[in-house]
């Protein structure tokens, strides 16, 4: 989970006509997330189906005067959706990567995301939205493994060109548009000064 920078509505008269899930609407916060969802940083492929994720619940019991506000939009992978559903605590709200940066809250430790020392909102998001998942491990580990590799390819060259070749596509795998790229961002934390 990144922080997202939360685009301007292009058509906010659909929100007015009860309409949030207006096509331009839906592109423009695909656009700001990079394709990925919201919450676990999966790209949404073209045979996935991707949500329009109501922050604040759109239920009648919860906040249905927010069902329309662009500003409790955002763009979600099915599964992240349905497993957060309805629920919304508001002493403990789950982290709103549109609003906050998310890395206040959570860290990654390999392919496994922990919330950060004290903070219950990174724990209650980790938990209810299901972020440590089976194939989100997996797909995570895949990429650190990869990621590894390149590491490792890089250590071994003598030929400076080919290793600063090497670490520009490293860097590259944690640019915000990749997949996964808190975690990619972690894992090459850890290799930093090795590798400069």
């Amino acid at each position: 989970m990144i922080r997202i920078e939360r685009p301007a509505c292009p058509n906010p008269t659909a929100l007015n006509n009860q309409n949030y899930k207006h096509p331009a609407n839906k592109a423009a916060l695909r656009q700001a997330s990079y394709g990925k969802c919201m919450y676990c940083e999966s790209e949404i492929g073209h045979s996935d189906f991707a949500r329009i994720e109501h922050i604040k619940p759109k239920a009648e019991d919860k906040f249905p005067e927010l069902a329309y506000e662009w500003s409790n939009l955002g763009y979600c992978c099915e599964v992240c959706n349905n497993s957060k559903s309805d629920q919304y605590d508001t002493i403990t709200p789950y982290i709103d990567p549109y609003a906050e940066d998310p890395s206040d809250h959570i860290i990654f430790v390999g392919a496994v995301i922990f919330q950060r020392q004290g903070s219950e909102r990174g724990e209650l998001t980790i938990r209810d939205i299901k972020l440590n998942r089976p194939e989100l491990l997996e797909k995570r580990k895949a990429k650190i493994d990869d990621l590894h590799k390149a590491i490792n390819a890089a250590y071994r060259t003598k030929n400076i060109s080919l290793q600063a070749a090497a670490i520009n596509a490293l860097d590259d795998s944690g640019l915000p548009d990749k997949e996964f790229s808190l975690c990619i961002q972690s894992v090459l934390r850890l290799h930093a000064n090795k590798l400069n």
